[in-house]
């Protein structure tokens, strides 16, 4: 038996929201799509999933085109089993993190992120799965006063604290 890590690095425009995420089973393409419109909103989005036994296909869903093909060109990249990614606009992934964590299907959630994101992904004879992700960049030090201003400022002006 063999075991080689490899870094995959998801492909999409700066600043780009997703979710990277593992679940395990087919109907989890449909669960995640209603989880993503009962989140409400003008939430646009693409979801990929990798079925992991069967035909082990990637199936694909969502409300734009682009991002669809987005979703689905990064989960080829990805080539693991049993994983699901959500790229989405007009929302942030707080907005929907709690309706995606309570689709039965859903194990685990990598990372919901605008950052740039690589996936440290384990390959063996049998097939891919992902070890975990690397999200962002490293830290450049401790907030200070002037920081924490910005980021309470920040906040209030994106609506998430009064």
């Amino acid at each position: 038996m063999s075991l080689e890590f490899k870094l995959v690095q998801i492909k999409k425009p700066e600043n780009l929201n997703m979710i990277l995420g593992q679940s395990h089973f087919i109907k989890s393409v449909e669960d995640l799509h209603e989880a993503m419109v009962q989140a409400g909103g003008n939430i646009k989005f693409g979801i990929s999933f990798l079925e992991a036994s069967g035909p082990c296909l990637v199936r694909t869903t969502g409300n734009d085109p682009d991002l669809i093909q987005l979703a689905e060109e990064n989960a080829l990249l990805l080539g693991t089993g049993h994983a699901f990614i959500i790229f989405m606009e007009n929302g942030f992934p707080i907005n929907v993190l709690n309706n995606i964590k309570m689709v039965p299907e859903v194990v685990n959630i990598f990372c919901a992120t605008a950052n740039e994101v690589q996936v440290v992904v384990a390959e063996t004879e049998q097939g891919r799965g992902i070890m975990g992700v690397i999200d962002g960049n490293l830290p450049k030090g401790v907030e200070g006063p002037e920081d924490v201003k910005e980021r309470h400022s920040f906040l209030r002006k994106i609506g998430y604290k009064l």
